[in-house]
């Protein structure tokens, strides 16, 4: 079998979304394997210049092969970015022309099947992008029933959390991936969708997990001082809360004032720091 090189989504609409242009300075929040980041450089080349973040080891070892290249012209760091002002800072990286964060898993990290991030192979219940800090397995064997539902539904929207949670409890412990799905698979937890009835679950753990929701918030407030004038900003999100948490940061940050619209006068002398260049989300081909 020859192994195929990842291939990025969207990556003609992330250039224009950026308007990467030839000497621009660009980061790249989620690196990954490298796509969008190279067709980054290609387009910036001769002298532009990329700093990329992941808190992947694997990923940075992988887009480190894919960008050999173009030598000086990129610094690879691994780290979370919800420490990206503390990272860019240390690093003197600012004045940027584009910053891109292209969320949730590779299809590398999917296939890895000691991640566990998959309920198609057995592994074990780990989920963690940076290999620190508690696993799924900590979260599914040693949260309180209530606890463990509330987390699947906030971050999985799982319509069957509480039932799903006692079934959890009842049948611990439980330490692989297909354990746990085969246990969602039971008619009960069954979806009318096409979906598998363990992928909200696996989505909400490797959330919990990773403290994705909360890292995404603090990372994109980190990116405006980043920015040079008319610098862009670029979001990939896969799901509803990623997406929301995305769009309500680009509309706060776009209003010249957040007072109540029942306020006479304007109190909160907040003014708009970003425009939003395209109104409607762009959807892949």
């Amino acid at each position: 079998m020859v192994e195929q090189e990842h291939k990025s989504a969207m990556i003609a609409e992330v250039l224009d979304g950026l308007a990467v242009r030839s000497g621009g300075h660009y980061l790249d929040c989620t690196v990954g394997p490298g796509g969008h980041a190279q067709a980054i450089l290609l387009m910036a080349s001769p002298s532009g210049r990329l700093f990329g973040i992941d808190a992947d080891a694997h990923a940075i070892l992988e887009a480190g092969q894919r960008l050999r290249q173009f030598g000086t012209a990129v610094r690879l760091i691994k780290a979370n970015f919800r420490e990206l002002g503390k990272i860019c800072h240390r690093e003197a990286v600012h004045h940027l022309d584009g910053v891109l964060f292209d969320l949730g898993l590779s299809s590398p990290q999917l296939a890895d099947a000691s991640r566990g991030f998959s309920f198609q192979v057995t592994a074990p219940l780990d989920m963690r992008l940076d290999g620190e800090g508690p696993t799924a397995s900590d979260i599914i064997n040693g949260y309180p029933e209530e606890e463990l539902a509330n987390l699947i539904w906030r971050f999985g929207q799982e319509r069957h959390s509480r039932r799903i949670a006692k079934a959890i409890v009842d049948a611990r412990p439980m330490r692989t991936t297909t354990e746990l799905a085969t246990l969602l698979q039971e008619k009960p937890f069954r979806h009318r969708t096409r979906i598998h009835p363990a992928t909200r679950t696996f989505q909400a753990l490797r959330i919990a997990v990773n403290n994705e929701l909360s890292s995404l918030s603090t990372a994109l407030e980190k990116t405006l001082p980043l920015l040079n004038p008319g610098g862009r900003i670029v979001i990939i999100s896969y799901h509803s809360l990623e997406d929301r948490i995305a769009k309500q940061f680009i509309e706060r940050k776009s209003r010249n004032c957040l007072c109540s619209p029942k306020a006479p006068v304007c109190t909160c002398n907040h003014k708009a720091s970003l425009r939003i260049v395209h109104r409607r989300p762009r959807r892949p081909s």
